[in-house]
């Protein structure tokens, strides 16, 4: 067992894991800017697509907490050199969760219309949301999959094959973006919308095709789901509601937020789109750093090196605060270049750019949040993470919006209650940790 935490080691996790972070957003990201370039309706494109990836990703980051269950369990082990014990869990993990998702496509399928009312979404940009999805949703069970198989490799200390997985979809799905949406004179029909849906569920293939190639070729897990199951299932299974709960109030936050700005008017929706397009590009980023702590955190916890565990998070917390001023210092500089990379429309530039200051200020915050986020998935310490995501959305988020909501601050109103929400879920998280393991290193 290692003696130190250098930033060497934390990067050689970090950087592989930052770079297939990142192509999650790019998928949303690629569809963004090229359906907002399109020559029919663009704008109601645009719109159609932030709602429905909202709705996707709340789905996904329900469902997808089984890479920080797997992920957790398995680098304790690790740690205390006892893998074979669970080397079982993933194949069961995967059989469990892309069966739910084939449940989830069934029941929300022929509910699409209604699904997007709920978002205030209505006439041309409801009936595209429901074309989008219709497409999108058979890309479900793919990326919960290869998720779970990401979350195999973080628990074995690995985040490089994950890094050439994610590299393999976010450029398909670029170039197929492209390909179908505009189409080839001559050859493909323009596909609007509809050609976004269809790149995006095929590199969502590819990843699944690449995961499992990589999980069966490099290393000892099996994907043969085999029974009875694993002694820690029960433990999973916890892991995975506490996640759950916590995941439906974060996603609470997001369905106000995308819902309260489809009312203000297709614009609004526009630049909301964007923004927290690029928020999340933003947190993707600092997850690399997040994973770190997520991998290193459940391996020392294996192996009892409470002092080490602590040295982990103070790094961390340096590191990430620095990333967090990067990112905004280069937002700032591009700031009103990246607006026109996503939309033409003069309205919807005008209010992106009033409020993307405020996405760039939470970044250094963003980073603390999400880094003891990591680090507590790492520890299998998922009731702490769902108190603290319940408190910052209901009592935080929630009433914040409302307030300033009255007040009319519209976009305004949604950026500053989601740097209220970070705080609250950052500051608790990292004085509930001291509090846990600095007397264990005490007593060592």
């Amino acid at each position: 067992m290692q003696t130190s935490i250098s930033l060497k080691q934390i990067n050689k996790l970090a950087i592989p894991a930052l770079i297939s972070g990142v192509s999650e957003p790019i998928l949303s990201i690629t569809d963004t800017a090229i359906v907002g370039n399109i020559n029919v309706n663009a704008t109601e494109s645009l719109a159609a697509v932030g709602i429905v990836g909202t709705f996707i990703s709340m789905l996904i980051w329900v469902l997808g907490q089984t890479r920080s269950a797997i992920s957790s369990i398995i680098s304790q082990y690790l740690g205390a050199n006892q893998l074979e014990a669970v080397k079982n869990l993933p194949a069961q993990a995967i059989f469990l969760i892309t069966s739910l998702s084939v449940l989830i496509i069934a029941t929300t399928y022929p509910f699409a219309e209604t699904i997007f009312k709920l978002y205030n979404a209505s006439d041309l940009i409801l009936n595209y949301s429901a074309e989008y999805y219709r497409i999108r949703v058979f890309g479900f069970p793919f990326t919960l999959f290869t998720i779970a198989v990401f979350g195999a490799f973080r628990g074995l200390q690995n985040t490089f094959y994950p890094m050439i997985i994610a590299i393999v979809g976010a450029t398909s799905n670029i170039v197929l973006d492209i390909v179908l949406v505009y189409g080839i004179d001559g050859y493909i029909d323009p596909m609007n919308i509809r050609g976004a849906a269809y790149a995006s569920v095929i590199a969502q293939l590819l990843m699944a095709i690449c995961a499992a190639y990589y999980l069966i070729r490099k290393t000892e897990i099996p994907l043969k789901v085999s029974f009875p199951f694993n002694k820690e299932i029960k433990r999973f299974i916890l892991m995975i509601l506490n996640l759950f709960v916590r995941t439906i109030a974060l996603n609470v936050a997001l369905y106000f937020g995308s819902a309260f700005a489809t009312s203000y008017g297709k614009e609004y929706i526009a630049a909301y789109t964007i923004a927290i397009n690029l928020w999340f590009l933003g947190a993707f980023i600092i997850d690399g750093y997040a994973s770190a702590g997520n991998i290193l955190s459940g391996k020392l916890l294996g192996a009892k090196r409470y002092d080490l565990l602590i040295t982990l998070s103070n790094k961390l917390i340096k590191y990430g605060i620095i990333i967090g001023i990067l990112m905004a210092i280069i937002g700032g500089a591009l700031y009103f270049p990246l607006g026109h990379i996503f939309t033409k429309d003069p309205v919807v530039l005008k209010e992106f750019n009033k409020i993307f200051w405020v996405v760039l200020a939470m970044q250094p915050l963003c980073a603390l949040a999400f880094i003891f986020d990591g680090i507590y998935k790492g520890l299998g310490k998922m009731r702490h993470l769902r108190n603290v995501l319940l408190f910052s959305s209901f009592l935080v988020f929630i009433p914040v919006l409302f307030i300033l909501d009255y007040f009319n601050y519209k976009l305004y109103a949604i950026f500053i209650a989601f740097t209220f929400w970070i705080i609250a879920r950052g500051i608790p998280l990292i004085i509930k940790f001291r509090k846990m393991y600095l007397p264990l290193v005490q007593k060592a």
